[in-house]
């Protein structure tokens, strides 16, 4: 029987780390601005347009935290929702909105960080023009997790 060299063996397994990061990535390979494959299309009963979101951090009872990522595209957004214990965004790309009930909407990019408070209306999307790449994180999901309302209307969502 033939052994294989270090060499061969760590060339091999090279190899077999560079085609699962190709077919991982393959997902977004047009956007380079993507760091997570995009994940699963949102329902349309929770968004207006297309928006994609892929878990990153599982809820557990040791963390009791949800992180994910999310992929507005241009004009996407979520319903209006709450989360028990609030809900952190950290945009990583493009360009969006977010607005709590009975404040002005606020536009968002690249770097804002936003926090929802506990419990408190509010929706979150991207712009016509752009889209936009947060990351969410969801603590003390012991209290829960999120509860959908109604869809943003055209109107509360083009308002400034």
């Amino acid at each position: 029987m033939k052994t294989l060299s270090i060499s061969a063996i760590a060339f091999l397994i090279l190899l077999s780390i560079n085609s699962r990061a190709q077919i991982t990535n393959k997902v977004d390979q047009n956007n380079p601005n993507f760091v997570f494959p995009k994940g699963e299309l949102g329902p349309a009963d929770n968004f207006t347009g297309k928006a994609w979101n892929i878990g990153l951090i599982e809820n557990d009872s040791v963390y009791n935290t949800v992180v994910g990522n999310v992929y507005f595209e241009p004009g996407a957004r979520s319903n209006w929702h709450t989360h028990p214990s609030g809900q952190i965004l950290i945009i990583t790309d493009g360009e969006g909105y977010h607005q709590i009930k009975g404040q002005p909407r606020q536009t968002l990019k690249k770097g804002d960080i936003v926090k929802c408070p506990p419990n408190v209306e509010h929706w979150h999307g991207a712009s016509p023009q752009a889209g936009m790449l947060q990351i969410y994180i969801l603590p003390k999901t012991e209290k829960g997790i999120v509860t959908w309302l109604q869809k943003v209307t055209d109107e509360q969502y083009l308002s400034k």
